[in-house]
């Protein structure tokens, strides 16, 4: 039954449909195949997003998307300027600064890169890099957007795998550091090879002044962390504070303008439909999977190979880098956390540990086709073709990848920050 499931999820794949039905339509056929009756389908859709904690997820897009209306990515951008623009290739240095700062408020890549890129592409365009590069620096940098807390595969790993969020949010931050230096890394290495632009050195009063307006902006991120790891709230309504939280400050800024609310309300209401029909499908395809004892078949298939923990752990990558090229977040971590999850901690493997391995993973294939989602909206702002920016990205992919390397194998880059705090 399996195989037919999995012919037809590549088939319908390749036919174009979006892999939220394509989730749906590959079990169906084994459904029906074996007499199954089809209101299964509906109780594990509905059974799998009725949750408290996933209430974070669309709550976060939309603070998210408040956030980006009400002028706070600007403000995130000079104080940007401020801390590294006076670098060579400080505009392309600007734009991972600053997209750390929106991955610390949205929690998505596509979120990020749209943000971000919306502003920055021009504005380096505009100051002599060329449109490739600005447009792959936007890409690169976007996914930190899943990694720096909050994150929504976060809340959806925890959920599906019984560990902490809180945990996941502090386990993600210095990787996510790590991701944005690496690729300030490749932006001076870049920079001097190309004799990039840079900005003038800022005065004192020019950095206070961009501190000062930034405060607002980045006391969120401490605030629904703060919030989260004291106990006062839990991550749902630690979503919602953030929401009113951007609400407010849109308001008081005077740039969110209450007749754009229904278009606020309207984009992150399909965004999040999108995300949660997508966890409603994959719910039927995992549960197929289980009931077809495929985790314990993949866990026996990689014993048979080695034992060894370091082994499987680069096989487990392997794998991982590859179905993030195809296949969007949501869905792998869906699909993929019941079976690969029992293998790692059978070897001993921290689950905190695996998920954020996991998620780094799966958005490095945000920016790699034929999927990279990121590298189709930087290509629409930056007006450049598929393969124009593919070129340019990958000294990013490269760098993301040795970051990778660099928390697979050592794990307390992943859970010094928990551990520390007693999470």
């Amino acid at each position: 039954m399996i195989i037919w499931v999995i012919i037809g999820f590549i088939v319908f794949l390749l036919m174009g449909i979006p892999i939220a039905f394509v989730l749906g339509l590959a079990p169906l056929i084994a459904i029906i195949s074996k007499g199954i009756p089809v209101a299964v389908i509906a109780q594990k859709m509905f059974t799998s997003t009725d949750s408290f904690v996933l209430m974070a997820i669309p709550l976060f897009i939309l603070a998210g998307n408040l956030m980006a209306e009400g002028g706070v990515t600007r403000r995130l951008i000079d104080f940007s300027k401020v801390v590294v623009g006076y670098i060579s290739g400080g505009l392309a240095l600007v734009t991972v600064l600053t997209s750390m700062g929106v991955a610390a408020i949205t929690g998505a890549a596509v979120a990020t890169a749209a943000a971000v890129g919306s502003i920055m592409i021009p504005a380096m365009v505009k100051n002599g890099y060329k449109k490739d590069f600005a447009s792959a620096v936007v890409a690169a940098s976007s996914i930190m957007g899943p990694i720096i807390p909050p994150s929504i595969p976060f809340i959806l790993y925890g959920v599906l795998a019984n560990v902490s969020i809180a945990s996941l949010f502090l386990a993600g931050i210095i990787p996510g550091v790590l991701l944005g230096i690496s690729m300030a890394v490749i932006i001076i290495i870049y920079a001097r090879k190309h004799n990039l632009p840079r900005e003038k050195f800022p005065s004192f009063m020019e950095f206070l002044k961009a501190f000062i307006k930034a405060i607002p902006p980045l006391g969120m991120p401490l605030l629904v962390l703060g919030g989260i790891l004291s106990g006062v709230f839990t991550p749902t309504e630690a979503a919602v504070i953030a929401t009113v939280y951007a609400f407010i400050l849109g308001l008081i800024y005077g740039e969110l303008k209450l007749n754009k609310l229904p278009e606020i309300l309207s984009d992150s209401a399909t965004t999040s439909s999108l995300v949660m029909l997508i966890i409603a499908t994959s719910s039927i395809f995992g549960w197929l999977l289980a009931s077809e004892r495929i985790p314990q078949q993949v866990a026996n298939s990689f014993l048979s190979i080695t034992n060894n923990p370091y082994l499987i752990l680069l096989m487990i990558n392997g794998l991982l880098l590859f179905v993030g090229t195809f296949m969007e977040t949501t869905a792998s971590i869906v699909i993929l956390t019941p079976i690969l999850l029992p293998l790692v901690t059978s070897l001993g493997i921290s689950p905190l540990h695996f998920g954020v391995v996991m998620a780094v993973n799966l958005v490095i294939g945000l920016t790699t086709p034929p999927l990279g989602v990121a590298l189709y909206i930087c290509c629409a702002m930056g007006k450049v073709t598929l393969e124009e920016i593919t070129k340019r990205v990958w000294p990013f992919i490269l760098s993301s990848i040795v970051v990778l390397m660099l928390i697979t194998y050592i794990p307390w880059l992943v859970t010094f920050i928990p551990t520390v705090l007693g999470k």
